[in-house]
């Protein structure tokens, strides 16, 4: 994995801006990963997708995820934080595990950005699991019957072999006190940080390019601390 420059954040934002965040995540890796194609990114499995951004995210914005949400009953605003290092712990993963799970008599292969695009749209969180285990199956099968039991155990089974798929967050609201479990999409928010750097970069280029004349390729050839010795001189 390459490291990620500000130039690089900039033309990611311009091809990303108005993607699917499914795609964002995938157009993310394919700048740390240039040598593997985006239809190749988009059949990793969930968890080794997820894994990439989180490392993706430690390398370019730090180890720790600032984030918040608010809480349904009462509307108070939570703020949180999670450490990169904790999340990626949780991966059991290793070069010896297996790539698909066997259930119902059946193996199903392990879910990826492809299959999660062909479903995302579906209304029915029940059908969308539905969908997602039909396209994952291995071999034929009856596509009719898909009782709750069943539906339920492929997927913690699909849970435990790939337990980076999903990022669980257990959060506590400390106006009301109301728990719940929410889900943290690390594809939405690497594209938050990047949107976010992006926005400094252009006020930076546009300052130094009224102050001094300079170009947007001499503004990012500049290091962060020597911008913003720059910056205090600009601004008195």
């Amino acid at each position: 994995m390459r490291s990620v420059c500000n130039s690089d954040l900039l033309d990611l934002w311009e091809k990303g801006s108005t993607a699917h965040p499914l795609d964002q995540g995938l157009l993310a890796l394919s700048v740390v990963f240039p040598e593997t194609s985006l239809e190749e990114l988009a059949d990793w499995s969930l968890g080794r997708r997820n894994k990439s951004l989180f490392e993706l995210y430690r390398d370019s914005f730090g180890p720790v995820l600032h984030g918040w949400t608010a809480c349904t009953p009462c509307g108070e605003k939570l703020e949180f934080e999670v450490s990169v290092r904790t999340l990626t712990a949780h991966d059991a993963r290793d070069e010896r595990s297996a790539d698909a799970v066997f259930a119902n008599e059946q193996f199903f292969r392990l879910p990826t950005s492809r299959d999660l695009a062909q479903v995302i749209h579906e209304g029915n969180s029940r059908l969308a699991a539905i969908r997602l285990l039909e396209r994952c199956r291995i071999g034929e099968g009856d596509n009719s019957i898909w009782p709750d039991q069943v539906v339920e155990e492929v997927g913690e089974k699909m849970a435990l072999a790939d337990p980076l798929a999903e990022t669980p967050l257990l959060l506590r609201c400390p106006a009301c006190c109301h728990e719940w479990r929410g889900t943290l999409d690390i594809a939405r928010f690497i594209w938050a940080e990047i949107e976010a750097r992006v926005r400094r970069l252009v006020w930076e280029i546009h300052t130094f390019a009224s102050a001094y004349g300079w170009t947007e390729t001499d503004v990012l050839s500049l290091s962060s601390a020597r911008r913003a010795l720059y910056l205090e001189m600009v601004h008195g």
